[in-house]
C-alpha cells in the first residue's frame, strides 16, 4: 500500500514533468500578476520576470534529472549484463 502512495509522488516519464511544470507555470504566472498589481512598474515586471524564470530553471532541472535517472539504470542494465 505504501508503494503504491509514494509512486504518487515519483515523476517516471517526460509527460507527467511537463504536467509539473505546467501547473509551476500557472502558479507562476498568477504570482507575477499579484507582483505587478502590488508593485507597478518596473519593479512589477522584474519580480515577474524572477517568477517566470525560476520555472524555467526547475524545469531544466526536472527534466535533467529524468535524463540521468534513465542513464543511470541503463549503466546498471549494462553492467549487470556484462557480468554475468
Amino acid at each position: 500500500m505504501w508503494k503504491r502512495f509514494k509512486r504518487l509522488f515519483i515523476i517516471k516519464t517526460r509527460f507527467e514533468a511537463c504536467l509539473i511544470i505546467y501547473a509551476l507555470a500557472l502558479g507562476a504566472i498568477e504570482r507575477g500578476l499579484h507582483y505587478l498589481e502590488t508593485y507597478p512598474g518596473t519593479g512589477g515586471y522584474l519580480l515577474m520576470a524572477a517568477c517566470t524564470g525560476s520555472v524555467f530553471l526547475g524545469g531544466a532541472k526536472i527534466f535533467d534529472s529524468l535524463r540521468y535517472e534513465r542513464e543511470s539504470v541503463d549503466m546498471a542494465a549494462i553492467s549487470a549484463t556484462n557480468s554475468a
